[in-house]
């Protein structure tokens, strides 16, 4: 069932993600989507692609879940400010499991068109999230 507004969309995807369902949250995204995740080698095309990028989040983080902060649509676009939070358990992006607890914001800006997503922008916290693995330092101030 295709969400009736962009409101409905957006809670769609996130039941999607809480409940780890990564072929109903590709069924949320057109056949001919195009996207970018910063933590993606190169554009996400297609449902197909949707799936299996969820599918590397959640197998890294099999207890991930996301939280909308805040959303914004104006005409046929979407902002979402976001939370996703999870245990490492599982490798990603070639980093080993490291069994630490992550906590990491971003930004989603979505093209909606007959309550589907089109073309999507994902900009998230990719050195916080490393950080939270271990493989930055923190930054907190040294004294």
């Amino acid at each position: 069932m295709t969400p009736s507004s962009p409101t409905g969309l957006i809670e769609a995807l996130a039941a999607a993600w809480n409940t780890h369902d990564a072929e109903q949250l590709a069924s949320l995204y057109a056949p001919d989507y195009r996207g970018e995740d910063v933590g993606e080698a190169g554009p996400v095309l297609g449902r197909a692609a949707v799936r299996r990028s969820a599918e590397r989040y959640l197998t890294a983080f099999p207890d991930l879940r996301f939280e909308v902060e805040r959303t914004i649509v104006q005409d046929r676009v979407v902002v979402l400010v976001w939370r996703a939070r999870g245990t490492h358990t599982g490798a990603l992006i070639r980093i080993p499991p490291s069994g630490r607890s992550v906590q990491v914001r971003g930004v989603s800006v979505l093209d909606v068109e007959a309550g589907q997503v089109r073309r999507g922008s994902v900009i998230w916290d990719l050195a916080g999230l490393l950080r939270d693995v271990g493989l930055l330092p923190d930054l907190q101030d040294e004294a």
